[in-house]
């Protein structure tokens, strides 16, 4: 019996029922779907439409920052030192520039000196930010400038537009006074955030730049203004098509610094010098305003703000005169004779009577070894003001104890030794001020007891600005101000106004610890130095301007141990000469204006170098003040007038500059001392020649 294949046919309703449950699911799942996604854009379109249209927008949208002018420097009379003036200039975006090597290379046949600083530019370009233009060449000529914008189209990623750069329009006469601006480094980045300081955007900017040196660098939040930015539209790779001027920010000029300088009395001094170097400082002695503060040699600080060309750089900095250091405040020498006015006082407030005489016979026997006088032969009798006007170190050498090592010390610090100065730029030196105190720290990890003891032989080479004595030239200069002032501790000041603000004072002025009838007696010296015919600077320090006199003291300063060999200014070598100097106020009867005047390793000495030199800067800055004009300007009486006045002169040659001398009147002056030759033995010091 053979069974037969059955068929089962599935019910109906089973099958849709299954159909209905599979739909049901499914259509679930599309509204829970549907509905999430109109949700969704609803929150996008409606919630959060603002936020997504912001960031649209900044999708679309760049702001690039924009470096601010500098604010101006001027002058006291408001003639510009620092400013900023228009410059033509081609920059490279990298991320717009098909191949960058071969850009350059077609950019180094329009502009020929920029194949020579490729490895920089690279350098530049690769560090910057991506889209960010880069200056390759700055102060292009029109010629220049309109040569690149022919053949921008084949040029892809170079542009060349119009920006503001830095200009110093006296060069080297402010140079390290007002300083110079340079691009960020490393270092600034790093002092941002030693301070736990985020640095500021702007500070990765390729065109933007900062305060190098002098007041650009201790001022330089208050000149740099503050950034702007252009708000740029880029296409989807990040390349500009195009700007929404409204949306730009305008960049916020820094503000305006007033110095208390005089441009054309700075331009004298740095003039004077010609090929010496040194310093100068002129001071108004009633308030300590600076009116001249130039180091010689001096620099172009334009050249560093485009970036200094490294060979140009080594050349500076290897110069043994030194052009890049400011001899004015960080620069320190022996002052010389010029230090005597502080022994003089030191001698006076120890009750030294000043009409007491010393014979000098050309030196001084003092423990077992002679201290020389410049003056061979010697000068004979001398009290105190004659010491002070023949600059005889006899009189102080035999002196100088009366009052010991720690008493002038106390007195040099009483007039501005040893001392730094509020004047708006850091890093000065305070130089050296030997005591016995001094010593003892000095020599302190020395194990032998008598090296930190100070034995009074010292004293004598101090007493006339040697021994282990150093200065810098605004110390001077506020030790003849605080003389010629005679009541106010003078402090100088540099900084006139930022922003329109009066800068005040860095600190009141108390009154000098010295009698008046003390005072008189070291500033009559001095008197006598510049205007007695037998005066160590009588011709060199004749002003020709009316019955206006100076008063002052030259100084010639040892700056090595001869031992028996012979004297620095007789040695050709420029670094074994002696250092000249010159200290001076005037007029010396009303006085308003101090000078002090260093040349490193002089020809000659203090009056035959510096004195003439100080001169001529004193002339300018008296010429300048309408009372001073007025006195000239005034006719002398008939008794007063001599050969002075009829024009009969000595001519003589300073640095390159013409000056006349006015003849001195009778009776006629002595004829200059013998020359200064070597002696057997030690010679601490010898100073400077009459003339």
């Amino acid at each position: 019996m053979s069974s037969e294949p059955s068929i089962f046919f599935s019910d109906v309703n089973e099958r849709q029922g299954s159909f209905l449950r599979r739909t049901f699911v499914l259509g679930g799942l599309t509204a829970l779907g549907v509905t999430a996604l109109v949700g969704r854009l609803g929150q996008l379109q409606v919630i959060q439409a603002r936020e997504y249209a912001t960031l649209a927008s900044n999708n679309q949208f760049n702001f690039r920052l924009v470096p601010p002018p500098r604010g101006l420097v001027k002058d006291r009379n408001g003639v510009v030192i620092a400013g900023n003036r228009p410059s033509f200039r081609v920059l490279v975006v990298r991320d717009e520039t098909k191949d960058l090597d071969q850009t350059l290379d077609l950019l180094g046949r329009l502009l020929p000196d920029t194949v020579e600083r490729r490895r920089a530019i690279i350098r530049d370009v690769n560090a910057a930010p991506r889209f960010s233009p880069v200056p390759v060449k700055s102060d292009l000529t029109w010629e220049e400038f309109a040569k690149v914008n022919l053949y921008a189209n084949e040029l892809p990623g170079v542009m060349a537009d119009m920006n503001e750069a830095r200009y110093y329009p006296f060069g080297g006469a402010f140079a390290h006074v007002v300083g110079y601006v340079a691009k960020p480094n490393d270092r600034d980045i790093q002092a941002y955030r030693d301070r736990d300081e985020d640095p500021p955007s702007i500070l990765f900017n390729p065109g933007f730049r900062v305060g190098r040196q002098g007041v650009e660098k201790a001022l330089d939040e208050q000149l740099r203004g503050e950034a702007g930015g252009n708000r740029v539209e880029v296409d989807a790779r990040g390349r500009v098509v195009g700007e929404d001027v409204g949306g730009s920010k305008p960049a916020v000029h820094g503000e305006e610094v007033v110095l208390t300088l005089d441009a054309d009395i700075q331009n004298r001094a740095l003039e004077v010098f010609g090929e010496e170097s040194g310093g100068c400082v002129v001071m108004d002695v009633r308030n300590g305003d600076v009116l001249c503060m130039v180091s010689a040699p001096s620099f172009d600080p334009n050249l560093f703000v485009g970036g200094v060309p490294s060979k140009v750089y080594r050349a500076l900095a290897d110069y043994e005169r030194r052009p890049l250091l400011d001899k004015a405040i960080y620069g320190t020498f022996p002052p010389g004779s010029t230090f005597k006015m502080t022994t003089a006082l030191a001698l006076l407030d120890a009750g030294v009577n000043p009409a007491e005489r010393v014979t000098c016979t050309g030196g001084y026997f003092y423990g077992g070894r002679t201290f020389r006088c410049w003056r061979r032969g010697g000068h004979g009798s001398m009290d105190m003001h004659n010491a002070i006007k023949n600059s005889c170190d006899t009189y102080f050498y035999h002196m100088c104890n009366r009052a010991g090592i720690d008493r002038i010390a106390r007195v040099a610090e009483d007039l501005g030794f040893h001392q730094t100065y509020d004047i708006g730029i850091d890093g000065q030196r305070r130089g050296t001020m030997p005591s016995q105190a001094w010593k003892a720290n000095y020599n302190r990890k020395n194990p032998n007891p008598d090296s930190r003891k100070w034995y009074p032989g010292e004293t004598l080479s101090v007493a006339i600005g040697q021994g282990a004595i150093e200065t810098t030239a605004l110390q001077l200069a506020t030790m003849t101000s605080r003389l010629a002032n005679g009541r106010k501790a003078i402090t100088p000041r540099l900084i006139k106004s930022i922003g329109g603000k009066e800068h005040p004072q860095p600190e009141s002025r108390r009154d000098l610890p010295f009698p008046q009838e003390h005072l008189d007696i070291v500033r009559a010296g001095m008197a006598a130095v510049a205007n007695d015919v037998t005066g160590t600077a009588y011709r060199a320090s004749q002003l020709g301007l009316g019955d206006i006199q100076m008063a002052g003291k030259t100084g010639t300063a040892q700056s090595r141990d001869y031992g028996t060999g012979s004297r620095g200014p007789r040695d050709a070598v420029w670094s074994r000469r002696d250092h000249a100097l010159f200290v001076a106020f005037a007029p010396h009867d009303a006085p308003r204006y101090a000078i002090a005047l260093i040349i490193q390793h002089a020809p000659a000495g203090g009056a035959a170098d510096a004195a003439p030199r100080a001169r001529e800067v004193m002339k300018v800055a008296l010429l300048k003040d309408p009372d001073m004009r007025a006195r000239i300007e005034r006719p002398l009486p008939p008794e007063a007038q001599g050969p002075a006045e009829a024009g009969e002169g000595e001519a003589g040659n300073i640095g390159g500059l013409v000056e006349t001398t006015p003849a001195p009147q009778a009776p006629t002056p002595r004829p200059a001392a013998p020359g200064r030759t070597a002696t057997s033995g030690p010679r601490p010091y010898l100073a400077e020649p009459p003339q």
